[in-house]
């Protein structure tokens, strides 16, 4: 656990980037310069740099230096997606539930950006499915289907945050498909009301059938219970 003066070492060099002190792709000072700036010791200041490079504000280059990386949003949250890998055999309910809070927003966001090629895209993922598909194939068209639509969205953050969601509940769908013998006509049917109202510029039905669509699966869920482990 990181001490207090560590914790303090932190929050400086965040808000030195946060104030634009530090901007992205900048190198920092000096350990030396930056302890004695900040008011911690060279020990404090290492275990704060190493802990803001785990989650990849910092990126340390031996030999060259410490930089503050791109702060792109996929980058930023690669530690969520690696958190949510360390916790598949479980949770899926509530992940479902962050996806069902926030994935309509998502997809109302994403509507007027979403071009005719995109809409071509989306039906590509559904016309080779029907009643004989294996699971493995319609969990791959679902995940495709909904990154698409997500990448659309215009706020960075949102879409990185969703795919980082989308990836941890795959289990999830699965083990539906493997219990559920409507699950690919029911997931067809609910993309096939997504797509049709993002087509026609209704965002406001989109989210509406984004929400009910992600809903279903939560309420399966919950009857069924979270899949068995490996």
């Amino acid at each position: 656990m990181a001490s207090a003066v560590t914790d303090r070492a932190i929050g400086a060099i965040k808000q030195m980037v946060v104030d634009g002190t530090l901007k992205p792709g900048d190198r920092l000072p000096t350990e030396k310069e930056l302890a004695e700036t900040i008011g911690v010791s060279r020990n404090s200041l290492r275990e704060a740099v190493k802990a803001l490079s785990v989650i990849r504000v910092l990126d340390v280059r031996q030999g060259d230096g410490t930089y503050v990386t791109a702060l792109e949003p996929a980058q930023l949250l690669e530690s969520l997606a690696f958190v949510l890998d360390l916790h598949r055999d479980g949770g899926h309910v509530e992940i479902l539930e962050i996806r069902r809070l926030l994935e309509p927003t998502a997809v109302e966001q994403a509507c007027p950006h979403l071009r005719e090629e995109d809409f071509a895209l989306l039906e590509e993922t559904m016309e080779d499915l029907d009643a004989s598909s294996g699971i493995e194939e319609l969990v791959a068209a679902d995940l495709a289907f909904h990154q698409l639509i997500n990448d659309r969205c215009p706020n960075d953050y949102l879409s990185s945050l969703l795919e980082s969601l989308g990836g941890s509940t795959a289990r999830a769908r699965v083990w539906r498909g493997l219990t559920d013998d409507s699950a690919v006509e029911r997931t067809l049917a609910e993309h096939r009301r997504i797509l049709d109202a993002l087509r026609a510029r209704r965002a406001d039905l989109a989210r509406v059938y984004a929400a009910a669509h992600i809903a279903g699966v939560e309420s399966w869920l919950l009857q069924r219970g979270e899949p068995p482990t490996r």
